[in-house]
């Protein structure tokens, strides 16, 4: 342990476990950074959640910002002398930290986007007589834990209590501001101000360090109650908009696409590929579904002939001459669009019978070679 006391304040780096590389650091940003792979290797779980909830720092922001902030993370999480020196010139400088235009919008951006989601997941409309509307009181909470969230990230730290306090002070402002977004807005700039101005100071002892299982323990509980959040939301409230305008709870819209043709027919597809597979092997099956694909054009071929696929080779031969003399450019005699259409037309038909035609010669090499 490195200890040094100035000014009165003990600045502290503790570092027990292996040390962390770059490397690996840059290799789990690039293969997982958007879901704050690089963050956990780090140690810094607070800041992975934030990115699996944004989507990397609210849709890549903090991800490309990561470029460059990779190695001060590393040496942070290293206790790196020269990082440990240069935290103690800071905080010998600033009394508490200074503000910082990058920390507070991601403050207010992760708190808004929390309490957006928060107010969007209760339902609308009554469940077996009882109105979720009243979760509403629960808002301001998410905004200030929002805050709070990403205001202690790293070698800052401050209460939650003043944010809460100050969100709460807002919540009376819906009844006067009426729209629910600008109302979120409100109570998300006055909480992180508020958290900035009165609750953060410095972290100068880092964090305890927990066991990787501990670790995946609180963040897998904070992952389940996001989902748990966004699934809420999808099943109660969440839309999706027909052909004629009109909105369909999403929840009605996937339970009739169960039942519809074209999910059946698909199931009852899979169904029969599965069974298949069971019986005559998987590679076999996977033979057939390779053809199914046409990968050479020969299905194609025969429905540009208009000819089924137990036809002759005769009767490909009768049928490429007929439309070929019927579809023929020379024939047509209207616009240039006319004359184009016929001529992308009339080489089509050439191009099945060729395909035919090659399929044919490539049957008799086989049967050649077999019969050798």
């Amino acid at each position: 342990m490195e200890k040094a006391k100035e000014n009165g304040l003990s600045v502290e780096g503790e570092h027990k476990s292996a040390k962390k590389s770059k490397f690996w650091a840059y290799f789990f940003w690039l293969f997982g950074g958007l879901f704050g792979a690089h963050h956990v290797y780090l140690g810094r779980d607070d800041q992975a959640f934030v990115y699996i909830t944004t989507f990397g720092g609210y849709v890549g922001c903090g991800f490309l910002r990561d470029i460059y902030r990779i190695p001060a993370y590393v040496a942070e999480a290293n206790d790196d002398p020269a990082f440990i020196e240069d935290f103690k010139r800071k905080v010998r400088a600033n009394r508490k930290p200074p503000f910082a235009g990058t920390r507070f919008a991601a403050e207010a951006a992760v708190a808004y986007l929390w309490a957006e989601l928060f107010n969007s997941a209760i339902p609308q409309e009554e469940l077996y007589g009882i109105n979720f509307r009243h979760l509403l009181i629960l808002v301001p909470a998410v905004i200030a834990l929002g805050v709070w969230t990403v205001g202690n990230i790293g070698r800052e730290q401050g209460s939650i209590w003043i944010t809460l306090a100050t969100a709460y002070l807002f919540y009376p402002t819906l009844y006067y501001i009426g729209d629910d977004t600008m109302w979120i807005f409100v109570m998300v700039i006055a909480s992180s101000l508020s958290f900035d101005t009165f609750s953060k100071q410095w972290r100068l002892k880092p964090k305890k360090r927990k066991s990787f299982i501990r670790r995946m323990a609180y963040l897998g509980l904070a992952l389940m109650l996001f989902f748990a959040i966004i699934g809420s939301y999808l099943y109660f409230n969440a839309v999706v908009t027909d052909s004629e305008g009109e909105e369909i709870k999403l929840s009605e819209a996937v339970r009739h696409f169960l039942t519809s043709p074209i999910w059946t027919d698909l199931k009852a597809s899979l169904e029969a590929t599965w069974n298949q597979a069971k019986h005559q092997g998987f590679w076999a099956t996977w033979a057939q579904l390779v053809d199914l694909t046409d990968p050479r054009g020969e299905i194609n071929a025969y429905k540009v002939l208009g000819l089924s696929q137990t036809a002759s080779q005769n009767e490909v031969t009768a049928r490429w001459r007929t439309l070929s003399r019927d579809n023929h450019p020379d024939k047509v005699k209207g616009s240039d669009e006319e004359r184009r259409m016929a001529q992308e037309k009339f080489m089509e038909i050439q191009q099945a019978y060729e395909i035919l035609s090659q399929a044919k010669n490539r049957r008799k090499r086989r049967n050649r070679r077999s019969e050798s």
